[in-house]
C-alpha cells in the first residue's frame, strides 16, 4: 500500500504536513443558540481563531470553510460555500473545498472539536494512502467523520448527496473505501453542540 508523497512528506518549514487542512465553520449552530464558530475560546476571540492557530502548528496550509468570511475578524485563508443559502450541511463545504483546492485531498476537521490531538492527526495522515477514498478517526466504535482525510475520488458522491439532499457523512463513508483509525482518548471528540458542552470545554481548557 503506497502512501501519497503529499501526505507523508512534511514541508521543510517547521516540519509541517503539506496536505491542506480545512476547518469547517459554516454550520447553523441551532443547538447552541448562537454561532459557535464565534464563541470566545482560550486566549482567542473566537473558537475558529483558536482552531486555526492550533492547526497552523501542524499543517502548512489551513483554510476555514464558511458561508461568509466577513463574520471573522482575523486573517486566514477562507473558503466560502457555494451559493446554497438554506443548506448548512458540510456537503457544501466539501464541494467548495474540492473546487478551491483543485480536487486535491485534504484533512477535514470541525470547528467545534478543539481537543483533537496532534497524535491522532499524525496517525491519520501517516496511514492514509490513495488506496482509500477516506481515512477518518473512530472512537468507541463511533465514526468521527469530521476528523479525517477525504480524497477527490468522493467528489461525484458528494455531488449526488447535494442533488438528493442526503447529507449523512457516516453513510457515505460506509459505502466507500474508508480506512478507520482508532482513538482511545475520551476527550478528543467532545463536540461543542450545547451551552453546557461549551462550558465544559472551557473548564477542560484550564
Amino acid at each position: 500500500m503506497q502512501k501519497t508523497e503529499e501526505q507523508l512528506q512534511k514541508s521543510s518549514k517547521n516540519n509541517l504536513y503539506s496536505i491542506p487542512c480545512v476547518i469547517f465553520a459554516g454550520g447553523k449552530s441551532s443547538r447552541m443558540g448562537e454561532d459557535k464558530a464565534l464563541l470566545p475560546f482560550g486566549n482567542y476571540s473566537t473558537l475558529t481563531e483558536y482552531q486555526y492557530h492550533k492547526l497552523k502548528n501542524i499543517f502548512k496550509d489551513v483554510y476555514v470553510s464558511c458561508k461568509d468570511k466577513h463574520k471573522f475578524e482575523f486573517n486566514a485563508h477562507f473558503i466560502e460555500d457555494l451559493q446554497f443559502e438554506n443548506t448548512f450541511a458540510p456537503t457544501i463545504g466539501f464541494l467548495s473545498s474540492f473546487n478551491t483546492l483543485e480536487n486535491r485531498s485534504f484533512f477535514a476537521i470541525s470547528v467545534d472539536t478543539p481537543f483533537i490531538s496532534s497524535k491522532t492527526i499524525e496517525a491519520i495522515v501517516t496511514n492514509d494512502s490513495n488506496d482509500f477514498d477516506a481515512t477518518v478517526a473512530i472512537y468507541n466504535q463511533k465514526i468521527q467523520p469530521m476528523c479525517g482525510i477525504y480524497h477527490s475520488s468522493l467528489l461525484q458522491k458528494f455531488e449526488k448527496m447535494l442533488r438528493s439532499s442526503q447529507h449523512k457523512l457516516n453513510q457515505l463513508l460506509k459505502e466507500s473505501n474508508t480506512q478507520y483509525i482508532e482513538s482511545s482518548d475520551d476527550i478528543e471528540f467532545i463536540n461543542l453542540n450545547y451551552k453546557e458542552d461549551y462550558q465544559r470545554a472551557l473548564e477542560l481548557l484550564k
